[in-house]
């Protein structure tokens, strides 16, 4: 008998799901190629960065006190003992009535505490007058200040960006550890679906779920491994899941529009593992499956694309986190809603929404249609316990996650 109907709150999927999360191994790859990875372990630079106090600034390094109550009606004037030259060590010191010139990113030479900028100073023959006085410590980074061969500069659960991946080379890490992408299939069904490839025709629709997917699951940190079309035949169907369960981690089935297709696709799960969920709090969303087989999670989304895009980024997206370690930080961004959002009490509701600005706009479309995903730039959840925003009040989005 179908549980269709016995919707669960949201919270409770995602706890169901994420409790079926198993942590994957662990590997070492080039820097070059790490890019999209999740840090398993953390980072410690082999040095300290930068290796010596160095100069932020085109100036003259001083000691500050030297420079107390300077001005440009009276200036200070200081002896200048030499100069200082990129990728050299200092050959002088600085002491009381001395200073030096030294370039952006220049070693400080011992005795100084700060640096003048060159704006602010006049070299006369062997004499600097100074127009600024400075405190100690200005316009210096000093030793290890960046990252300290101490302590952690990356933490592990720490997606690889570009960003992070000059930090890595920074700290000397040629061999980055990290963890394996979990791999998603992806089953799209429907006697209805064609190949990308063809022209529909009366009553098909091309394969959109497939690639919707993939994409996401790539964004998310996995590896997405395509399986392809299979009909509404139950046979087909198990043959594809049992096939699919032996060679990735996880397994998604897109499609089953009708309440009969769906009850086969739960039918399966059930027995070939354990059906845990068959339907959910959520709009759009509600038929959404989740169960297990061979311990790997299955999940079955909504076959219109933009339900199983809501579906994707509310719960899939923590499951590939989960797996990887990665720390996630969601952004939400604050603004006026510019509509009022109707929403039923005892439902999670997301809403395709456009971000300008303080303002944001509902984009307001069927479940069925694609460009709502690209003419939004992120989701409004309204809470179960909520019925609706109005317009004009405060509310806080999530935009789609950007790499």
């Amino acid at each position: 008998m179908s549980r269709f109907l016995s919707v669960i709150p949201v919270d409770t999927a995602r706890t169901i799901l994420l409790s079926l999360a198993r942590k994957t191994t662990g590997k070492t790859i080039p820097l070059a190629d790490s890019h999209g990875y999740v840090l398993s372990a953390d980072i410690i630079s082999d040095i300290d960065i930068p290796g010596f106090d160095r100069s932020t600034v085109d100036g003259y390094a001083v000691c500050a006190a030297d420079t107390i109550g300077a001005g440009e009606s009276i200036p200070v004037m200081l002896r200048l003992s030499g100069r200082i030259e990129m990728g050299d060590e200092p050959s002088g010191s600085v002491s009381s009535g001395i200073c030096m010139y030294i370039p952006t990113g220049a070693y400080l030479p011992p005795g100084a505490d700060a640096v003048v900028m060159v704006e602010y100073c006049e070299e006369m023959g062997n004499d600097v007058f100074i127009s600024k006085p400075v405190a100690v410590g200005e316009n210096i980074v000093f030793r290890g200040e960046d990252f300290s061969s101490q302590k952690p500069a990356l933490h592990a659960g720490t997606r690889i960006s570009s960003r992070v991946m000059g930090v890595l080379a920074a700290c000397g890490v040629s061999e980055v550890p990290v963890s394996e992408k979990p791999r998603v299939a992806i089953i799209s069904t429907g006697n209805e679906i064609v190949p990308v490839s063809d022209i529909p025709k009366g009553g098909q629709i091309r394969d959109v779920n497939t690639y919707l997917c993939a994409g996401f699951i790539e964004e998310a940190g996995g590896f997405p491994v395509p399986v392809g079309i299979v009909r509404d035949d139950r046979t087909a169907l198990e043959d594809a899941l049992i096939q699919a369960i032996s060679q990735t981690d996880v397994v998604i089935i897109s499609g089953g529009s009708s309440k009969g297709e769906r009850d086969m696709c739960a039918d399966i799960i059930r027995q070939k593992g354990e059906l845990l969920v068959h339907g959910i709090a959520l709009s759009p969303g509600k038929p959404t499956i989740i169960g297990k087989v061979h311990e790997k999670p299955v999940i079955g989304l909504p076959g219109h694309p933009a339900s199983a895009y809501v579906v994707l980024h509310a719960l899939v997206r923590d499951l590939i986190f989960c797996m990887t370690g990665e720390i996630s930080h969601p952004i939400r961004i604050s603004g006026i809603l510019t509509s009022s959002v109707p929403s039923a009490k005892g439902r999670e509701d997301y809403i395709r929404v456009m971000l300008n600005e303080d303002a944001i706009a509902p984009v307001f479309g069927k479940s069925g249609l694609t460009n709502t995903l690209t003419a939004s730039d992120g989701l409004l959840c309204i809470p179960a316990d909520t019925e609706g925003y109005e317009k004009g009040i405060r509310v806080f989005a999530e935009p789609w996650r950007s790499l």
